[in-house]
């Protein structure tokens, strides 16, 4: 199969560029970084490509939505060097990548779902007294979450809770959002998350002023996540339609 399409039609750079909008440039930069396969000379000097090429193009083009430019680039030049299992392996690893993301946004929306079911259990007892509303200290809130006190103060230092200091006593005093914050990073930890991956989406909860307006950030997320799945399977199919090619 290799022979045939090495055999075939001779194609130029510009031929190869037109068919992706892509300058001859870019074409003979894809040959030197090793993307495509090295290309015969005419007797004049001038690059020969062919229609396997055109399929090595083609699968880098489809493959650099999903894994990225960096990784598309060393996927093509292992296939190219003759290491598959290389190549294989460097795209389990966008697909480990994903699938962590993945995990990451179901926490985070377990996490904003039992912030509104907490939300919910304290409305009544903050419309028949004060018993669920306003600050509260952090043993009273360790109490709550059902952790020690020093697991809040390790918290506040990596960043996920912020809370003041009452300035008579000292005290840490957590708001309603430090109360949030706190029960969103319970929920996160339970579900096995280290506290350098919590502190930027709590982070984000904050910029977005709550949880509430994250809601459409998740659903962006998350389609962002489908259309990077998508993209992997378009991209496998063309390479393997360019492994076929090779032989």
């Amino acid at each position: 199969m290799t022979r045939n399409l090495q055999s075939g039609r001779r194609l130029r750079p510009i031929d190869l560029a037109r068919g992706h909008g892509l300058s001859t440039q870019a074409i003979r930069n894809y040959e030197e970084a090793g993307i495509l396969p090295a290309a015969d000379r005419t007797p004049h000097g001038y690059r020969a490509y062919t229609p396997l090429h055109e399929r090595a193009l083609a699968a880098f083009l489809a493959l650099v939505p999903g894994h990225g430019h960096g990784t598309a680039a060393s996927i093509m030049r292992a296939v190219n060097e003759g290491a598959a299992d290389e190549a294989f392996g460097l795209i389990d690893g966008t697909h480990a990548e994903l699938l962590a993301d993945r995990r990451t946004l179901e926490a985070v929306e377990n996490a904003l779902r039992d912030l509104a079911s907490a939300a919910v259990a304290d409305r009544p007892a903050a419309a028949g007294s004060t018993a669920g509303s306003g600050p509260l200290f952090i043993g009273p809130l360790a109490g709550r979450l059902g952790i020690r006190p020093a697991t809040l103060r390790a918290w506040e230092r990596a960043g996920l809770v912020r809370p003041r200091r009452d300035p008579l006593t000292g005290y840490r005093v957590y708001d309603e959002a430090d109360v949030r914050d706190a029960r969103m990073a319970h929920q996160l930890r339970r579900g096995g998350y280290l506290l350098e991956q919590i502190a930027p989406l709590l982070a984000q909860v904050r910029a977005a002023g709550g949880p509430e307006p994250l809601e459409s950030a998740l659903t962006a997320w998350r389609t962002r996540l489908s259309s990077r799945g998508r993209a992997l399977l378009t991209g496998a199919a063309a390479l393997d339609a360019y492994l076929h090619a090779r032989g």
